[in-house]
């Protein structure tokens, strides 16, 4: 018997799945998480959409992501700076991919801005391609994952990206 995932967790997994089924190489994605009794609440029509038979109870806490538009800014920070959630929302989900190295090439990185050290990444041998699923609750709650692109390996956990959290968590404050 498998134990139902706390409400965060079960959004951010629904999250991932959705976005893994459309490939790799994908843009930033922002998912508002509402939750699914107020949705149903003020509209029931929705239950079929969000998979729940007319009439029955969402489990307690559940959570509906809802895909915001894309990023029309390129920088992840300056985008994420911008945005304040209604009270309605109570957490959100963020997914992008990235390069990550290993612990040791930061000593071999050049100097350089940025973008070049983005290029410079790619290209380095040891570099690991993931894609990078960060949700939080408007109380702090927090919930990661890291899919591995070249073995396809899900690693889940709450605080696999603190400063991404943290970031997210900001625009609860806006």
């Amino acid at each position: 018997m498998t134990l139902p995932l706390p409400p965060l967790f079960a959004a951010l997994s629904e999250v991932e799945a959705h976005v893994t089924a459309a490939g790799w190489d994908q843009p930033v994605r922002l998912f508002a998480l509402a939750p699914t009794a107020e949705l149903l609440a003020s509209d029931p029509q929705l239950a079929p959409a969000l998979g729940i038979e007319p009439g029955e109870t969402p489990p307690p806490g559940a959570l509906t992501p809802i895909e915001q538009e894309p990023f029309a800014d390129a920088d992840l920070a300056d985008a994420l700076a911008q945005i304040a959630w209604p009270d309605q929302v109570a957490g959100c989900v963020l997914v992008q991919e990235v390069v990550v190295l290993p612990p040791d090439a930061e000593a071999t990185a050049p100097e350089a801005t940025p973008e070049e050290l983005a290029v410079w990444a790619s290209g380095h041998p040891e570099r690991q391609e993931v894609r990078l699923a960060v949700a939080v609750a408007r109380d702090g709650e927090r919930a990661c994952s890291v899919r591995l692109r070249a073995a396809d390996e899900l690693l889940t956990g709450d605080d696999l990206a603190p400063a991404l959290a943290e970031a997210l968590l900001a625009t609860f404050d806006a």
